[in-house]
């Protein structure tokens, strides 16, 4: 049945890895889309961000009043939230809140349908809490009166997925690997481009209101075999996969932690939820809704393509809102706590600043720091070690740079191409810290390309911190300077020098 499309889709979790891939999918389907975000900014600078037919609210599906605003005018709306934040420990008490919050909402603003991506699981069997909570989030959908439309899903196999990016890291770099019991769990995984189809394909079709369904690849696998069919895929050895049956969900986590870009925190319940066995036992939508599901070989092939390409659309690190950092443009205003330490440093360029902005927008990643990678290789281990995001996350895009994105331990926080770029430090610290570099065309055709760095202390330790890094300052930050100018292939007429505070400006 065909319906309506100039009324209003609603997305919740547009800035998740889903919501990435789905909300450009719709626009080009001709659906009018209204994205719900904590952080407007970041969706705005996306490829599809300034498309006619989006609408970017701003809003938390955790404050009822601006869920309420956000899904008024429209027809039907995309549940795709789960907190699964580090920093929750109780985030299924989030899920739950979040979920009633949507319900009332909906049934308020009159919706048609509510398109909720689950997690596959019998009930009964002993499920982890991360699966037990997907499971309370549809169950409390349902209690509303507008019908729930309910995909179960095991594994998604993505370019940029947690799951995919876990398999993709252990068995690139462990030609032995030591499992818990899990590895021999079946499952059913089903590849991005097949999850889309279904979550846009629900939208069509009335028979699939009201319903729950299990979607996957039609063929039943274990860890064990994704991971061999990984390694043939990749072009690696045979990898030898031995399970361990004292290894714990908790021991397996702190092992992904350190050999992946995924927390452990993160990796914990994903890990817990591997027990369980993933199977799809309704097929129904296959009929409603029919396309060519790649098998697991295929996904995987397509996902390595993607990230060889480095056109990975979306990543798990998308998620969440863009740290305040309104500090690191100020000289030590009072309500920062205390005194903030500043190191700039200034290079002048016989060139544009759209001739310099490709080299210093590729930073990080694979491209590295520019000098002394292996000081920031070093720094990114010891942040590994005490349970920070490490290097190992890398970024999403080789070359282009959005607001949000993650980018090794920092966090894009603004972004003007070609003008600046603020990084947000996510390592961990004893305070806070920004990257900032700016670039200004001179008169006579030349540029400065300045790189501030800002820090606010906590305490005596952010103190004796700041001090133990200065001495490193001028030898890293003056080659990294150094080295964006060469990149760009353009020679440098003045400097390094240290920028007076006095003249630091914005």
């Amino acid at each position: 049945m065909r319906r309506n499309k100039n009324r209003l889709i609603f997305v919740a979790g547009a800035g998740g890895y889903i919501g990435g891939r789905l909300v450009p999918r719709l626009l080009a389907a001709g659906y009018r889309v209204r994205a719900l975000a904590r952080s407007p900014e970041k969706l705005f600078n996306r490829r599809w961000g300034k498309h006619p037919g989006l609408e970017i609210v701003r809003g938390d599906i955790l404050d009822y009043p601006s869920l309420q605003q956000g899904l008024e005018g429209c027809r039907a709306a995309y549940y795709l939230v789960h907190s699964m934040n580090p920093a929750v420990d109780d985030f299924s008490h989030t899920d739950r809140v979040a979920a009633m919050n949507m319900a009332k909402a909906a049934a308020a603003a009159e919706l048609q349908q509510i398109i909720y991506l689950g997690g596959l699981g019998e009930e009964g069997s002993g499920l982890s809490h991360h699966l037990q909570s997907r499971s309370e989030v549809a169950q409390l959908l349902q209690l509303g009166p507008v019908p729930v439309t309910t995909l179960r899903a095991a594994m998604i196999i993505g370019s940029g997925s947690a799951a995919f990016e876990i398999l993709r890291y252990l068995v690139d770099r462990l030609p032995v690997i030591l499992t818990p019991r899990w590895v021999d769990t079946p499952c059913q995984p089903i590849g991005i481009r097949n999850v889309l189809h279904y979550l846009i394909g629900c939208l069509e079709c009335s028979e699939t209101l009201g319903e729950t369904f299990d979607i996957g690849q039609p063929e039943i696998l274990n860890y064990h075999k994704l991971m061999e069919i990984y390694a043939e895929e990749a072009g690696l050895r045979k990898r030898w996969i031995i399970p361990l049956p004292f290894l714990t969900p908790r021991l397996s986590s702190y092992g992904i932690h350190l050999l992946t870009p995924i927390p452990a925190a993160l990796a914990r319940p994903l890990t817990e939820g591997l027990k369980n066995p993933v199977i799809c036992h309704d097929n129904r939508i296959t009929e409603l809704l029919p396309q060519d599901l790649f098998d697991c070989r295929r996904a995987i092939r397509l996902a390595l393509e993607k990230m060889k390409q480095q056109q990975v659309e979306s990543s798990w690190s998308d998620s969440g809102p863009i740290p305040p950092a309104e500090w690191s443009h100020y000289g030590d205003p009072d309500w920062a706590g205390g005194k903030i330490f500043t190191d700039a440093r200034r290079i002048t360029v016989d060139a544009r600043p759209e001739q310099i902005w490709p080299a210093l927008a590729s930073i990080g990643g694979e491209v590295g720091w520019y000098y002394a990678n292996w000081l920031w290789k070093l720094r990114g281990m010891i942040d590994r070690a005490f349970g920070g995001v490490g290097l190992s996350r890398g970024r999403r895009d080789s070359q282009t740079i959005y607001l949000g994105d993650a980018l090794d331990f920092w966090r894009v926080a603004d972004v003007e191409q070609p003008k600046r770029l603020l990084l947000n430090a996510e390592m961990k610290l004893p305070g806070e810290a920004v990257l900032y570099f700016r670039l200004k065309e001179l008169e006579d055709g030349r540029s400065e390309l300045d790189q501030i760095a800002r820090f606010l202390p906590q305490g005596l330790l952010g103190l004796l911190y700041w001090y133990a890094v200065t001495p490193f300052h001028s030898y890293v930050f003056n080659g990294m300077l150094r080295g964006i100018a060469k990149a760009a292939k353009t020679p440098i007429t003045r400097g390094p020098e240290k920028i007076p505070a006095g003249k630091i400006g914005r």
